[in-house]
């Protein structure tokens, strides 16, 4: 096979899906898309329930785990992140969410030009399959469709009403800019199957001849050149499973879009990051950057476990043999029913307090329980309301442990490790317990499991916050963008100092969107392609 190209995409996972469709779409465009997982045909990926046999699984995810928490009372956690064809999109929620209006408007605030809601606002519109059809906040025709769940539960729908009683009125939708309000997640499926970035970016594409996709490949480290005035990119080192290393050439640019972990990673390993870890690890150092790997952000869930009677959740159904065989038949006939869900249905966003000028914490809302992901089911029947701070203020650090890129990094989030973050959780906490107490729960007499009604202090809350409280595998910011000493690519995602070399990916968010982060991830990779071939118009 050839081993030069214009465009060299490392990481086949959302954004790298986006990218091989867009710069490929010129068939004089030679486009080389490298992903170090398998392909995405594993049967649990396809069924929207089977999250459950692909988080944890070493065929689709990397299995990475963060560094002990001392947020989290010393616990370290599993860390989730899509090592496959379709990257995260192929084991995620498959929630479609935007953030909010605020999010954006935020970062073009910070000096990134073109970055508010009112211009991404199109590139959401572009890309959108929406199943109710166009309207001012909704676009047809694009890649990735959006569709309503599936399958109902009663629990859900009274819990709705609990929350309209508490000031959190209910909604048609989010995604409008503004998501105060509780409302059905909508979802990146189409007819009850996942609908990952492949699907959407790279089947109907694959087959040009200009474009050449490679799984199983390792990116070693990006070909760096140095030269008088400015180090430039000019390709990659790979290694090829039981093909031995191998270097692939770009004329035009190389493309990171190895996700929050796997970019600063890679950028690291190639000499551009904080010298004095370079240094540590024998790295020669190309450009001193110390922001990579910096900036971590994720979104903290706090899950409450509230016992249930006088309905049926999930683990009734799924408690019995009788049960999930008349689950999966209804999925094998008709695509409906609880295998076409994802890990939460039901979603709120409100503040946790008056004082916030924004919706700051949200709700993802599930008909089940069990102790820990990956975890039997509890036998009784139960819902969790996991709540979240949307707008951590708590920062992490993502740092290569050597220069060995086989080696996973070290991952260290900082969860509830500033005083805005431990308030915002016991205030979560606190309203998801009068949510609880409303009318309209009343005939299912929830009886609180975790955290316990023994808890009452704000001291005893946020203990049990740091017991209770887990990644809902939302990491960004670790490339962050902008133009102060910290930031890694400037607005047009070009990394600083370093010449034909971009990241484009959840890594370059400089804060965290209010809400799941694919869909913004999907609009990052457009605006991303956009830059590009605007470079390179003839």
């Amino acid at each position: 096979m050839r081993s030069n190209f214009d465009y060299i995409v490392v990481g086949a996972g959302t954004a790298g899906c986006v990218l091989a469709n867009r710069l490929s779409a010129n068939p004089n465009n030679q486009v080389l898309l490298l992903e170090a997982g398998k392909k995405d045909d594993y049967f649990w990926i396809d069924i929207p329930v089977g999250y459950l046999y692909t988080i944890g699984n070493p065929r689709t995810d990397w299995c990475y785990k963060t560094e002990p928490e001392a947020g989290l009372n010393g616990r370290s956690i599993g860390y989730a992140r899509g090592k496959v064809l379709g990257g995260c999109s192929s084991i995620n929620a498959m929630i479609y969410m935007r953030g909010q209006k605020e999010d954006f408007d935020h970062w073009q605030s910070l000096g990134n030009k073109g970055w508010g809601w009112d211009e991404v606002l199109p590139i959401f519109k572009m890309s959108e399959d929406y199943q109710h059809g166009p309207d001012e906040f909704h676009g047809v025709g694009g890649e990735m469709r959006v569709e309503e769940r599936r399958v109902h539960w009663e629990i859900l729908d009274a819990w709705r009403d609990a929350a309209a009683e508490f000031g959190i009125p209910k909604i048609k939708e989010f995604n409008r800019g503004d998501n105060f309000g509780n409302a059905y997640f909508q979802m990146n499926q189409r007819r009850g199957v996942r609908w990952n970035a492949t699907k959407a970016y790279l089947r109907s594409v694959e087959g040009r001849p200009n474009l050449t996709v490679l799984s199983d490949v390792l990116v070693e480290k990006v070909e760096i050149e140095d030269s008088s005035q400015e180090a430039r990119a000019t390709g990659v080192k790979v290694r090829r499973a039981d093909k031995g290393s191998a270097i692939f050439n770009a004329d035009r640019e190389v493309l990171l879009c190895a996700g929050a972990i796997g970019s600063p990673q890679i950028l690291q390993l190639s000499g551009v990051g904080n010298s004095e870890l370079l240094s540590s690890s024998n790295i020669p150092i190309k450009v001193d950057l110390p922001g990579v790997g910096e900036n971590l952000q994720d979104h903290l869930q706090v899950r409450s476990v509230y016992q249930v009677e006088n309905t049926v959740t999930l683990n009734q159904k799924a408690g019995s043999l009788i049960g999930k065989a008349l689950m999966g038949l209804e999925y094998f006939f008709f695509k409906t029913g609880p295998l076409t869900m994802p890990p939460s249905q039901l979603g709120a966003f409100a503040k946790s307090n008056p004082n916030r000028p924004t919706p700051n914490i949200e709700w993802h809302v599930q008909p089940l329980s069990l102790d820990k992901f990956g975890d039997p089911l509890h036998e009784f029947n139960a819902i969790t309301p996991s709540v979240c701070n949307l707008r951590p203020t708590s920062r992490g650090q993502v740092k290569i442990r050597s220069n060995n890129p086989e080696e996973h990094p070290t991952i260290q989030l900082n969860y509830l490790s500033t005083p805005e973050d431990e308030q915002v959780a016991v205030e979560g906490l606190r309203f998801t317990r009068q949510i609880m107490q409303a009318k309209a729960l009343k005939k299912f007499d929830p009886i609180e499991l975790k955290p316990g009604l023994e808890i009452q202090t704000d001291t005893q809350l946020l203990d049990a916050a740091r017991d209770l409280g887990t990644t809902i595998f939302h990491p960004v910011g670790t490339c962050k963008m902008g133009s102060d000493r910290m930031a890694v690519v400037n607005d047009r995602l070009e990394v600083s100092g370093v010449a034909n070399l971009r990241v484009i990916d959840a890594s370059i968010m400089p804060r965290i969107t209010s809400g799941n982060t694919n869909a913004p991830t999907v609009m990052i990779a457009e605006k991303g392609a956009k830059f590009i071939l605007e470079k390179f118009a003839v």
